[in-house]
């Protein structure tokens, strides 16, 4: 069985989805189990589904009433289908994934950091970081991370059993994604991403996704590069905050959302959610990735395959593992680090300084202007990725469960 709390168009659920199946092509019987439907199936892999049909909002006494049902109702749908190995994704998928246990063995596949997740706030954010997950998470049979450096933050900071951890990166389809980098985009746009100075950058308008300081960087480079242009694909619950902060700024942006027209005296284009972003990742000169905290991020990688140099915050965690891979996380950069694959910056935080946006603006300018450095990075960047194929990957997972149902 895979859990999960809700499908959508996250990278955790695409995760999800590549497991069911993969599992699935190795001989598995996979059965997927989510809390509720709220969300449609972004990535339907075929695989019968199991929903627990237990909504999550609601009040304090409430939600802990739908969390006892979720347990109960997995229990039930366990022992229905005689799971044998129950692997759960995200943390609410986690808890249920260990409470409900009842005979089976249970993986947890953690796909971000627990110690530096911005959202992880207040009274209930210290609950579970200081009650909830230490003693939970001593309780699996075993647990796999999807970055190096989330692995050593359990140990660390929750004193896990390092025997009991295991590190998987995610796995890409670099074949898969050409195909549909190739495809075309909405005619409408072709004179846009034929500009020379695109960058583009993708993902949830979300806190974590850290768009916010991306526009002060932009607004900023425009003094010294007029002619820069940013492209933001997705959407989420900070487009209004977002769009807000543009018109403050003073930049001439464009919104896909308004079916605005597109003028050339635009520096900044919101196009909303595409369902193929690839074909307009690959006619950029730059991605751009600002985010706050990761776990292995999907978005970075696949701007790789698709053969653009890559310029990424050092957050935690999972960029510097793709970008610099023979580095150690370590001190906060303040100037930028030229790796191995791509360009680590230094974080974008509330607290940020004039010198970081400083650096920012600077090196965005010279990988704008030095074709044969794009050039090199988006070599390097095509390279990293036949690292993480699902041929490579998925035979760890096959040990890691072989291993655990052994037990």
């Amino acid at each position: 069985m895979l859990l999960i709390p809700n499908f959508g168009f996250g990278g955790a659920q695409q995760v999800f989805h590549d497991h069911s199946v993969e599992l699935t092509r190795l001989g598995y019987h996979v059965t997927e189990c989510v809390f509720n439907l709220d969300q449609a199936d972004a990535y339907p892999s075929g695989n019968p589904v199991i929903n627990l049909d237990v909504p999550g909002h609601g009040s304090a006494l409430t939600k802990m009433q739908h969390f006892w049902q979720r347990c109960t109702r997995a229990r039930s749908a366990k022992k229905k289908t005689h799971t044998d190995v129950c692997i759960s994704h995200l943390e609410g998928g986690d808890y249920v994934n260990l409470l409900s246990q009842s005979g089976e063995k249970t993986i947890l596949c953690i796909h971000g950091s627990k110690v530096h997740d911005g959202e992880i706030l207040g009274w209930v954010g210290w609950f579970r970081q200081k009650v909830f997950m230490p003693f939970l998470y001593r309780r699996p049979d075993h647990i796999v991370t999807v970055s190096r450096d989330i692995r050593q933050e359990l140990i660390e900071h929750y004193q896990l059993d390092p025997t009991r951890i295991t590190t998987i990166n995610n796995f890409f389809h670099p074949a898969k994604i050409l195909r549909r980098a190739a495809e075309a985009i909405d005619p409408i746009y072709e004179q846009l991403f034929s500009h020379p100075h695109l960058m583009i950058s993708s993902g949830r308008l979300a806190k974590q996704k850290n768009q916010a300081p991306l526009l002060d960087v932009l607004a900023e480079l425009l003094k010294v590069q007029p002619d820069a242009k940013l492209v933001i694909l997705g959407d989420g619950e900070l487009r209004n905050d977002l769009v807000a902060q543009a018109q403050a700024l003073g930049l001439k942006f464009y919104q896909a959302w308004n079916n605005d027209s597109l003028a050339e005296e635009y520096s900044l284009y919101f196009l909303g959610y595409q369902a193929n972003p690839f074909p307009y990742i690959r006619r950029a000169k730059l991605f751009v990735f600002p985010s706050g905290w990761e776990g292995f991020p999907m978005a970075l990688g696949e701007a790789m395959i698709c053969g653009l140099p890559v310029v990424s915050t050092d957050c935690p965690t999972g960029p510097r593992e793709m970008l610099a891979p023979a580095t150690a996380a370590g001190t906060r950069l303040a100037a930028a680090e030229y790796g191995e694959y791509g360009v680590l910056m230094p974080l974008l935080k509330d607290d940020y300084r004039q010198h970081v946006r400083q650096v920012w603006v600077e090196t965005l300018q010279k990988m704008l202007l030095d074709t044969a450095l794009r050039a090199h990075y988006a070599q390097q960047a095509q390279k990293r990725m036949e690292d993480f194929t699902a041929e490579r990957i998925f035979q760890q997972w096959e040990q890691v469960i072989q291993q655990v149902a052994a037990q």
